[in-house]
Parts: C-alpha cells; structure tokens; sequence
C-alpha cells in the first residue's frame, strides 16, 4: 500500500475543511488514530496563540480582524504527519489555504443545510464567524464556492456514521 504524500516525500497530512458542525474534529480525531497519525485543531491553535477564546476574539476585533489573526496563524501552522481539523472560516484565509494545499490533501466534508442545521447550537457561542444578520443558510451558500475551489477531495458526510466517513478518508486518501 502506497501512501500519498501531498508533497511532502513519505509525510502524510490531511486538513479537513467545512462548515461548523460538519464534524471536523471528531471526524478527524478518529482518522488519525485509524492512520497512525497526529492530530491538531486550528482553532485551538489560534485560541492557544491569541490567549482567549474563539468568541471573545471575534469581539475583540471584530469579524474581519478574527478572519487576518486566522489566517496569519493557518499560514504559519507547520504540519508532519498530521490530521488538521481547521476551522469553518478558514477558507477565507488565501494565505493559510494555499499553505495548506502545499502541505497536504484538503479534504472538505460536506452536510446538506438541514443536517448542519440539526447540529449547531447558538451560533455566536461557538465563535463561528458570521456576519449581523447573516443566516446559518447564507453563510453556507457564501462558503460552499471557497470550500470547493480549495478541496482536493469531497466527501457528503450526510446519515453516515463517523467510522464511514473515516473509511471513506483514507481510502480516498491512501494509495
């Protein structure tokens, strides 16, 4: 069995893009012990870096402030042998996503609306970047192009279970 290496001679990295509760982090917890590899989460990077929570940055400095300290960090995250959960908004960060396609392949996990919908809770809560007045629904439409251009491979994670959509990762993704 091959294994892809995104690059990077024998180091496999996988980033996993999507919406806020598409299931990034677990999805990608459960893919990393399954490969052997390690497992990181961007968004507790950049909490880690800026020393507050997602939310409480996103107040601090405001939509567009949030989305130049996410993308700064993304770009700087160096990755060996890694699963990279990043966060929904990463995509807006040009910077941290052409990075990304350098490290590895880019994995984008998709929901139909309904679905997500069903999972999130309150929104501001979970430090989700969205605009006043923006609907869960509007957001998604104005991700779904960036999370398409950026995604080497697509997986519809809709009623399945996380074990098959892990199966289905890393037969994509090794060779």
């Amino acid at each position: 069995m091959e294994v892809y290496t995104g690059g990077f001679g024998n180091v496999m990295n996988i980033i996993l893009i999507g919406m806020p509760g598409v299931g990034k982090s677990t999805v990608g917890v459960v893919l990393a012990k399954k490969l052997g590899l390690q497992f990181m989460d961007s968004d507790l990077v950049i909490q880690e870096k800026e020393g507050k929570l997602l939310h409480e940055i996103i107040a601090d400095k405001g939509l567009e402030g949030f989305l130049a300290v996410e993308d700064e960090i993304n770009a700087k995250i160096q990755l060996h042998q890694t699963v990279l959960a990043t966060g929904g908004s990463a995509v807006y960060g040009e910077h941290a996503m052409e990075h990304f396609a350098k490290c590895g392949t880019i994995v984008y996990l998709h929901l139909p609306y309904e679905e997500l919908a069903e999972r999130l809770g309150d929104l501001n809560e979970r430090g989700v970047a969205i605009k006043n007045g923006q609907t869960l629904y509007d957001l998604m439409e104005e991700r779904r192009p960036l999370y398409e251009k950026y995604a080497m491979v697509k997986i519809d994670c809709s009623h399945k279970q996380i074990r098959e959509i892990v199966a289905e990762i890393a037969e994509m993704t090794i060779k």
